[in-house]
């Protein structure tokens, strides 16, 4: 295929259902394939589901409690991050040093500084062109280390799996019923908080 029907191809999706570019590739929001077809709305593919949400808000909560205020800035809801030329990824929730996110910097655009922390919660993500959901996975967190950023943690629902990865270490695999650290000293544990709210789960296939 040539580079011009290349480029033909990928017009065919509209902007606003890339999710992030990759090394110039770009990822797609879940569902937009049905979005394309008519059989759902942009609105149905972007919208978290509730697990999503709680374990976000939890997280959130979490951090704004237990992190100085004066120190960092704590968001969430897709913030947006320029890594690259042809890499601009987002992030579920992100923890940035106020010494490295300074106020002149702050507009509507994407950071340039690397996050202090990326927390991600699943993976509601389609392509074109990468060869799984593992690659991408891997791929987008090492470029988010690569960039700066000292540890990013992944919370997967449906295995119950957590991956935490730091520059320089090897990257490790737990089940969510172990506490992991967030942020100097901040603890969470997915089953705990959970079985504390009283939610239940369908066992994992």
């Amino acid at each position: 295929m040539g580079t011009a029907e290349k480029k033909r191809r990928a017009r065919k999706v509209p902007d606003y259902l890339v999710k992030e570019t990759i090394e110039g590739q770009p990822v797609y929001y879940k569902g937009y394939r049905e979005v394309l077809n008519g059989k759902k709305t942009r609105e149905d593919i972007m919208a978290d589901g509730l697990l999503q949400w709680i374990l976000k808000s939890w997280l959130t909560r979490l951090l704004i409690k237990g992190l100085e205020e004066k120190r960092y800035w704590i968001g969430t809801g897709e913030i947006g991050s320029h890594i690259s030329h042809k890499t601009n990824t987002s992030h579920d929730l992100a923890v940035f040093e106020k010494s490295d996110l300074t106020p002149d910097q702050i507009g509507n655009r994407y950071a340039s500084v690397p996050a202090r922390l990326v927390v991600e919660v699943d993976t509601e993500v389609e392509f074109a062109d990468y060869p799984g959901i593992d690659v991408y996975v891997q791929l987008k967190t090492q470029k988010t280390l690569d960039f700066g950023t000292q540890r990013v943690i992944w919370i997967f629902t449906s295995t119950r799996k957590i991956l935490i990865a730091e520059r320089h270490q090897d990257w490790i695999i737990c089940d969510w019923d172990k506490p992991v650290e967030l942020l100097d000293g901040v603890v969470f544990c997915v089953a705990d908080f959970l079985e504390s709210e009283g939610i239940q789960l369908d066992d994992p296939e």
